[in-house]
Formats: C-alpha cells, structure tokens, sequence
C-alpha cells in the first residue's frame, strides 16, 4: 500500500492540510480481495494524474446502509452519526466513492443527519477527468474494438439516475458497447442490493445473479463492466456459474480506465 500513495486525512489534518477530495473507500474496497484491485487502480488513476486525496483509513467505519435497508434503523443512526462527526471534524467538502450503495446513502440521506457533502460517484469522477484531459485513455488499448456491455447498479442508476457518466466512460476505451436488452432504468438488479448480499437467499427456481449473467452472456461481450462492489461479486459469480470465466471478464470501469491509461 505505501508504493501506491495513500495519504491518511489524520495526517494531512495533523499537518493543516485539506485534500481536493476524500476517497471513501467502503467495506468491499478495504476488505474483499477481489475489489481492493479497484481501490488500487483508481488509486493509481489518482495519483497519475495529480488528484490531491486522503482515506480515513481505520477510521472510516460503515455508512450504516445495510442496517438502514435491513430495516435496523437505530443502528443506521448510530453508524451514520459517529461517521458525519468525524467528517464534520475534518471539514470534509467532497467525498468519492466508488460504490454506489456508500454513493447514494452519503448523498441522500446523510444531510437529514447533519452530514452535507458534495458526493460522487467514481463513474462521474472519472467522466470528468477524461473530459477534461486529466485521465487520458492509450490510442487502441487493450479493449479496442471488443465488446463491452455495463450492467446498471441500482442504487447508481434508478436510484440517482446516473445512466450516461459510466457508459461515456467506456466508449472513451473505443470499444463496442453493447447493451443488455434490460438496461438503464429497466436494468435487472444483480441480486445483492437492500441488504441481501448479506442473507441467505430465499426459495426461487433460480438465482438473480444468474439470470443477469445470462442476459450479459448474450450479447457476446468479451467484457461485462460494473461500477459497483457488489454487482462485480455477483456477476463474477453468475458467470463462473455458467462456465464462461475463462472466455468472459467481469471488471469495474475503474479497471478498464487504469489498465488503457496513457
């Protein structure tokens, strides 16, 4: 982690420092091995291109989302107070974030509480600092000219309305995007959002995971792009399940911009 250049905000504050942005990482991007390579790409898209950012580090605690839509209020409340006075302490102004549930729950229901940031989304960020010409993508690349569909987060995409940002965000990669017949605001949640990604599932005849990967396997993309923690395990899921994570890769959009960065 040191070789990437993570600064920590207790030490920019011991310093009376303030960074442009606060990169909240979440549960997913601090502990599950899969999508810490996200926190590392997006991390090194930052730091390349001269972003001024901190994490809380072991501060950073639950936004208290799954409590919330598990139905535990007073739990939320409690998560979400001790949070918003440590960000209140810092004087925190604009937080990034790559998952959308930590996005959506910032934004939204954090001000009620105290808790009034600028919040955005990873996917957003990463539109304006290519249509800026921060973030400035390989001429080719590794993705040229393959097929790339994006599965919608629900908490990114009905939920906020967040359709385009991600999908400008590839046809920048000069790939073919390709679309799932159910997308965009009649996209098909991936099975883990309101807090069943921590619960067993109920009796069905098939799991959601596997139902949205199929409908991704059939647009024969090479590449099935997320921009969301727990789409990325379910579809990773859904795919090995079907066989096809040896001809098929699941990545965040995060990945995509980092591995084509010039």
């Amino acid at each position: 982690m040191a070789e990437l250049q993570i600064p920590l905000m207790a030490e920019l504050a011991a310093e009376n420092q303030s960074p442009e942005i606060l990169f909240w990482v979440g549960c997913a991007g601090a502990f599950d091995d899969r999508y810490k390579r996200v926190t590392w790409a997006f991390i090194k898209i930052l730091n390349k291109v001269g972003i001024s950012f901190a994490v809380l580090g072991d501060e950073e605690a639950c936004t208290g989302d799954p409590a919330k839509r598990a139905g535990n209020e007073f739990t939320f409340q409690m998560q979400a107070a001790t949070n918003i006075e440590l960000l209140n302490s810092y004087g925190i102004k604009k937080i990034v974030t790559a998952c959308p549930h930590c996005f959506n729950i910032l934004k939204n229901e954090y001000p009620a509480l105290g808790g009034t940031y600028e919040v955005i989304h990873h996917s957003t960020f990463l539109q304006q600092l290519i249509n800026e010409g921060k973030v400035r993508l390989q001429g080719g690349g590794e993705f040229r000219g393959k097929k790339i569909t994006y599965h919608d987060s629900c908490y990114l995409g009905r939920a906020n309305t967040i359709y385009e940002a991600p999908r400008q965000v590839l046809e920048a990669l000069d790939a073919d995007l390709v679309e799932m017949k159910r997308s965009r605001k009649n996209g098909l949640c991936c099975g883990a959002g309101g807090a069943q990604m921590f619960k067993e599932a109920e009796k069905g005849t098939k799991e959601i995971n596997d139902e949205r990967a199929q409908e991704a396997l059939q647009t024969n993309a090479d590449v099935i792009s997320v921009a969301c923690p727990f789409c990325l395990t379910m579809l990773l899921d859904g795919v090995k399940n079907a066989e096809k994570e040896d001809q098929v890769q699941v990545l965040d959009i995060a990945e995509l911009v980092e591995t084509n960065q010039a």
